[in-house]
């Protein structure tokens, strides 16, 4: 049997960024073969990645995003805990998968996750990789790859990332650029469904009707109201949905008397050209996710009950 000895079980901790107890126990099971005992922490990485990634909730993490020329990508991975979001090497793959995106282009997660990390590995089998040095679910749950004109907006760590998207005949003008800033930070701010009215669907409004209708035949003083009467009503609060829910039907946060369809008006007219917001992705970190109720000294204690 090979000697193990503490410098070599410190040269794969430095080439895997793995644990010394679990470099020392590869090592010995490789015979002191040090590429043998990278395989087996990979393989052991991936067996506790799937256990973790099984059993785990990961909703928090971060959202973070890479200009590169006219390029955006924006990424959202999440984490079990804050504490992680923070960490260097985490933060250092979530900004490797950025430049990825934008060289590779993949069409979507199961093409992202297939594509090549680096020389040795996929994203797939770095990420398992990654689970098995930190120690938590991570996931990689979504992106955005947008082509042309952007503006883009990250709220204090990366708790909510914006891409704003434009079409202009003055984008050469500095004022646009703080125009553009102004509009990732209306989205950033409020969330928002719909760019405008044309997006929402049919059956989304046919919805929002019927539920008003019942409503007002709900409501005593109304029920008895003609229908044309009820027509108008639920026609005017519509107008309040799109309000609440597209982005140039908007109050804009900067100036309460105007929309944000107003603001992009009233810019363009004063720098003499054309805009037109075409696009726009909004990411919250862990939105929609359900968050773990148990925290982990809850769980240790589960785990020790009884012994």
């Amino acid at each position: 049997m090979a000697t193990i000895t503490a410098k070599d079980v410190a040269a794969l901790r430095a080439k895997t960024g793995i644990g010394m107890m679990e470099c020392k126990k590869a090592l010995v099971e490789a015979n002191g073969d040090v590429d043998a005992a990278v395989k087996i922490l990979r393989e052991k990485g991936e067996l506790k990645a799937e256990s973790k990634m099984a059993t785990r909730i990961a909703a928090d993490g971060i959202v973070e995003v890479l200009k590169d020329g006219d390029v955006t990508a924006m990424i959202e991975v999440n984490s079990e805990t804050d504490f992680v979001a923070k960490n260097e090497s985490f933060k250092e793959f979530v900004n490797e998968l950025l430049k990825l995106i934008v060289a590779q282009k993949p069409a979507d997660i199961d093409a992202l996750m297939a594509c090549k990390y680096d020389d040795e590995m996929t994203v797939d089998a770095k990420l398992k990789e990654m689970i098995f040095k930190i120690g938590e679910t991570l996931t990689i749950r979504r992106f955005a790859l947008v082509e042309g004109l952007t503006s883009t907006y990250i709220h204090g760590t990366g708790s909510i990332g914006v891409v704003a998207k434009f079409e202009t005949n003055v984008a050469d003008k500095p004022e646009f650029a703080a125009f553009a800033k102004n509009i990732a930070l209306q989205i950033g701010a409020y969330p928002t469904p719909y760019l405008n009215r044309e997006q929402v669907p049919a059956d989304v409004i046919e919805s929002e009707k019927n539920i008003l209708l019942a409503q007002i035949a709900n409501d005593p003083a109304n029920a008895k109201k003609p229908d044309a009467i009820k027509e108008k009503m639920v026609m005017g609060r519509i107008s309040k949905f799109y309000d609440n829910n597209c982005l140039v039907d908007m109050t804009y946060v900067k100036d309460e008397d105007m929309k944000v369809g107003q603001y992009v008006k009233a810019t363009a007219k004063e720098l003499g050209g054309e805009i037109a917001i075409v696009d726009f992705y909004r990411f919250e970190k862990g939105e929609g996710i359900q968050k773990r109720e148990e925290n982990f000294a809850d769980e240790i204690a589960k785990m020790t009950a009884g012994k």
